[in-house]
């Protein structure tokens, strides 16, 4: 059983032009099920490093705390290198032990302006759900293709009460009222809500999709008065992040009729641009 972790990033429901907020990734971490407990113990292990040898009562990491310029939650006070470190040790973790990443990453102006044009089972003018419909495409895709005829997947999801309806009939359309031949067969389970202040991967997939969020909104010009320390900080990031991802070409739906869909998400997708790891010397 593979396990593959979703949280969301900027998500801010029908309003599509939040300035704060231009940008929505959902993804995560995946991993074999056997790696689970040692990943935690070494999770914990960098926390409990980081907090001088005591692991916090009631921590939960939450990027934004850790990333923000002030610090925020159990981070606070905390000088920003320091917790930019921890930032990069935990991908140095997810790096050491092999694990993967999968994400999507929509430009919410494009959503808001770009009319899909079909009937679907979900509202693919809600960024949220159109990303969910995708992973599913996406890991359902890579269970089949790349882990071999036994394996199978399981999604662990953060609490979205909000998208609950949804994503049961997202999930109810894609197991059981699409052509047999496409339908999610390597998906066996969907477990959620998560407590994630006991589930670490949860929390590392947070840190995952933050990342890449602040990255492509540097890289799409929401940022300009950032420094250029923290442009280069992110760039890394998503470099490492994005490395870990066995695919980043979109995935096609095939049934008949969701040619317009497939064209709909390279659309409104958001990507870096161009010659990207070169601007910020990382070739």
């Amino acid at each position: 059983m593979h396990f593959f972790y979703l949280d969301e990033s900027g998500d801010t429901g029908r309003d599509l032009r939040n300035p704060d907020q231009p940008i929505m990734v959902l993804g995560g971490v995946s991993l074999r099920d056997e790696g689970w407990n040692t990943t935690r113990q070494e999770f914990e292990q960098l926390i409990t490093d980081f907090f001088g040898g005591e692991f916090p009562d009631n921590f939960e990491l939450h990027a934004y705390d850790l990333l923000s310029p002030e610090g925020g939650g159990p981070f606070g006070g905390i000088e920003l290198e320091r917790r930019t470190q921890l930032a990069s040790d935990v991908l140095t973790l997810l790096e050491r032990r092999r694990h993967n990443t999968h994400f999507i990453a929509f430009d919410k102006r494009l959503v808001d302006e770009i009319d899909c044009g079909l009937a679907l089972a979900f509202n693919p003018s809600r960024p949220y759900l159109l990303g969910f419909d995708y992973m599913v495409t996406w890991i359902n895709w890579y269970v089949r293709e790349r882990l071999g005829r036994t394996a199978r997947g399981m999604l662990i999801l953060d609490k979205k009460e909000q998208h609950h309806e949804d994503i049961e009939r997202i999930l109810r359309n894609r197991r059981r009222e699409v052509p047999q031949t496409h339908r999610v067969n390597w998906i066996v389970e969907v477990s959620y809500p998560v407590d994630s202040q006991r589930n670490p991967m949860i929390q590392i997939s947070d840190l995952v999709v933050f990342c890449i969020r602040r990255f492509l909104e540097i890289e799409h010009g929401h940022r300009e008065a950032w420094s250029h320390e923290a442009r280069n900080f992110y760039a890394r990031c998503y470099d490492r992040i994005a490395a870990r991802m066995p695919r980043q070409r979109l995935v096609r739906r095939g049934e008949r009729g969701l040619g317009r869909l497939n064209e709909y998400l390279a659309e409104v997708q958001c990507q870096p641009i161009g010659q990207w790891r070169r601007r910020y010397e990382l070739d």
